[in-house]
């Protein structure tokens, strides 16, 4: 058999070569057009597979890159079936011509897309386009947010998710001002505004280093919480039940001393912090026998099995007798 016999021959027919790969077929042809587009009326425009049509009426209201195609100032490519071919990302290019229709239009909110219509409008030199983004940027810049912001606490699994995942520590005031069977004392008023105020004082002091949230949902009336590495440490209660002359009532009281030094203990759970983790744990047992646990009594709840590290350190204040605020009485604590 012949070479020639051999290479007519058509694959697959006993014979073991794979399969002949078949060329490519041709690339159309992009002509540049030279004399610009004024002959026509209307011009169709491929931006990177994004298809436009529109007016040479439209494109040439700016003194912009397309006026200078179609006046043929700059050269013009032109595929086969008649498109003018513009090698840009088409995204945005539906904008571009909404703006020189209209002379105006909405621009996108996010930050990223509003730069990426700027660079569009700056490449087609439409400087209207380009004015307009550059004001809306403006606008975003001049619009204040405050750096100091303090969540709400909705539900108790948001809560916990909140915690668990924050990694700086947590301050939390649950305060519930309605959730009281019995009256207040003279006092109470004043000093659960003053734990407020103080928590507000404490927010800005340490914002950024540590989570400040709110709970006005909860049972307690007024109870501070601090978290660290997603637990409690310690609970400063600032509310107890005591006797009156005939009658129990809800005494709120304000241990500035106490919340603030454990506002200073749990700083200690910063992330990167030096005193982080066990160590840290390990200066808050060095305080020594001398320290005062404040204006009311401490208790460690938690167990031995789970060692320091799992102790809760719970402050009530005044958890004995004291005297009446008014003159000439005498109350006790009572104790549920």
């Amino acid at each position: 058999m012949s070479a020639e016999a051999s290479a007519a021959r058509a694959p697959g027919l006993g014979d073991t070569a794979g399969p002949v790969s078949q060329p490519p077929g041709p690339v159309p042809e992009v002509s540049h057009g030279g004399r610009g587009l004024l002959g026509s009326k209307y011009v169709k425009l491929n931006v990177s597979g994004s298809l436009h049509y529109t007016t040479i009426q439209t494109l040439s209201k700016e003194d912009s890159l397309l006026r200078s195609i179609c006046t043929g100032d700059i050269e013009a490519m032109i595929d086969p079936e008649g498109w003018v071919v513009l090698d840009r990302c088409g995204r945005h290019f539906g904008l571009v011509l909404n703006f020189l229709r209209d002379g105006s239009v909405p621009l996108p909110e996010e930050s990223k897309e509003l730069e990426e219509v700027l660079k569009e409008a700056q490449y087609y030199r439409v400087q209207g386009l380009v004015q307009h983004c550059q004001n809306a940027m403006q606008k975003q810049t001049d619009v204040y947010e405050g750096v100091c912001r303090i969540p709400m606490i909705t539900s108790a699994k948001e809560e916990q998710k909140m915690i668990a995942t924050c990694r700086k520590p947590v301050v939390k005031l649950q305060n519930n001002r309605g959730n009281n069977k019995y009256s207040y004392t003279s006092n109470s008023d004043d000093n659960l505004l003053k734990n407020i105020e103080l928590f507000d004082k404490l927010g800005l002091r340490f914002n950024g280093r540590v989570l400040f949230v709110k709970d006005v949902l909860g049972d307690e009336i007024c109870c501070w919480s601090f978290y660290g590495e997603g637990r409690k440490i310690a609970e400063v209660c600032c509310t107890s039940i005591v006797y009156a002359t005939e009658k129990k009532q809800t005494k709120v009281e304000f241990p500035e001393a106490r919340i603030f030094e454990e506002t200073l203990n749990i700083l200690i759970y910063e992330k990167g912090g030096r005193g982080s983790g066990a160590s840290g744990l390990a200066l808050l047992d060095q305080r020594g026998p001398g320290s005062s646990p404040g204006a009311g009594q401490s208790e460690e709840e938690g167990g031995g099995g789970g060692g320091a590290d799992r102790r809760v350190r719970r402050i009530h204040v005044r958890r004995h007798i004291m005297h009446d605020e008014r003159s000439g009485g005498q109350q006790t604590v009572y104790k549920d």
